[in-house]
């Protein structure tokens, strides 16, 4: 891909005949050019799909309750996401008197950082990746974990009782969530046997199309992972965070303006992260789930690895928006009920299971190592 840019470059400076003098600055700091090109396609693809995952959110909500939805600003409302950015531009900045200023506005920058360095390591296709490392695994956990900082921050630093009581909601949730998230990820690392996210992926390339993804023999861990992947991310019916109807909008009740509009991009970011991870993880990432099936394989041979990506994400961000349509709010007893004393003796449970299936004859995944 680097070859391919540069040489398109090297072809339109040539047409004014100034390529030997562009490329004589250029070159000491063509490797930081480049990785802020891919930082770039990355991030401005996810902004744009973060904006347009609100416009999808009310419109499907809308359909499940008979109603129509926004389609006042553009064709369909299709202008709706960029009339509420401009709207939430240029709002007042609020900040209470008695607030740590200087931790109230970096808070919501800690919420959405994360959520947009973790696809560092993401990969949309085999070597179409940012930084192809071997412990991207652990790096996703780290940067998934990173944003509760974000919410304690925001709630303490607001100096108010409903904005902090969401925060230690929102702290208690996520952290009793990431553990059933590890658990079930440890699963995907004993099948796979590599923390690579390319690696993962290409462990269940198999003729079986869609039955050799991991999704089959850790069927458990795959809605374990889903149902956390919802509470981490403080949605319906797990949005304990926010409950407007009891903490009034939660931790971030005291923000307006760029300040909430942040809270709000790094809530749908990770939407989207979560959905591209379970893909990769469990869904079998870029691979056709056609592959080996005869005429049906035969006939989606052609699509690129990335639209089967992008496919199985759209259908993991609308399992999101239907749970928020269906469920009504857990209690917060419920909520910590459910993490402790269901997902995580589960998941203790089928990572055993695991290890020992992976010693009889009966485990039929083969790593990516063993597979090369």
């Amino acid at each position: 891909m680097e070859a391919q840019v540069l040489h398109f470059f090297q072809w339109f400076w040539d047409l004014f005949g100034l390529w030997n003098v562009v490329w004589s600055f250029v070159e000491p700091v063509w490797p930081l050019i480049w990785n802020l090109m891919k930082i770039v396609a990355i991030v401005a693809p996810l902004m744009i799909g973060v904006a347009y995952l609100t416009y999808a959110e009310r419109k499907i909500l809308a359909y499940m309750q008979v109603r129509v939805g926004p389609n006042r600003v553009g064709y369909y409302g299709l202008l709706q996401p960029i009339a509420d950015g401009i709207k939430l531009l240029f709002k007042e900045l609020i900040v209470p008197i008695r607030s740590n200023k200087l931790l109230f506005a970096f808070a919501p920058v800690m919420v959405l950082a994360p959520a947009l360095a973790a696809w560092a390591v993401v990969p949309f296709a085999d070597g179409m990746v940012l930084a192809n490392i071997n412990a991207g695994l652990l790096f996703i956990l780290a940067m998934t974990s990173i944003g509760v900082y974000g919410v304690i921050i925001a709630g303490w630093s607001s100096n108010s009782k409903y904005a902090f009581l969401g925060a230690m909601r929102s702290a208690a949730q996520m952290v009793s969530y990431e553990l059933p998230m590890g658990f079930a990820l440890v699963c995907v690392l004993l099948a796979a046997q590599s923390m690579n996210l390319t690696d993962i992926v290409m462990g269940q390339q198999s003729n079986a199309g869609m039955l050799g993804w991991y999704f089959v023999p850790l069927f458990p861990m795959f809605i374990v992972y889903l149902i956390s992947g919802v509470a981490e991310t403080n949605r319906a019916p797990f949005d304990m965070a926010e409950g407007e109807s009891e903490i009034v909008a939660g931790f971030h009740v005291e923000y307006s303006g760029m300040g909430f509009a942040l809270f709000f991009l790094g809530e749908y970011a990770n939407m989207i992260l979560i959905a591209g991870l379970t893909s990769l993880f469990f869904l079998g990432g870029w691979l056709n789930p056609f592959h080996g099936w005869m005429l049906v394989g035969a006939l989606t041979e052609w699509v690129p690895g990335i639209v089967w990506l992008l496919g199985k994400m759209f259908f993991v961000l609308f399992l999101f928006l239907w749970f928020r349509a269906t469920f009504p709010r857990y209690r917060y007893d419920q909520l910590m009920r459910l993490g402790w004393k269901v997902l995580i003796p589960l998941t203790l449970v089928w990572v055993v299971v695991v290890a020992a299936w992976m010693q009889t004859p009966y485990w039929l995944w083969t790593p990516a190592s063993v597979q090369g």
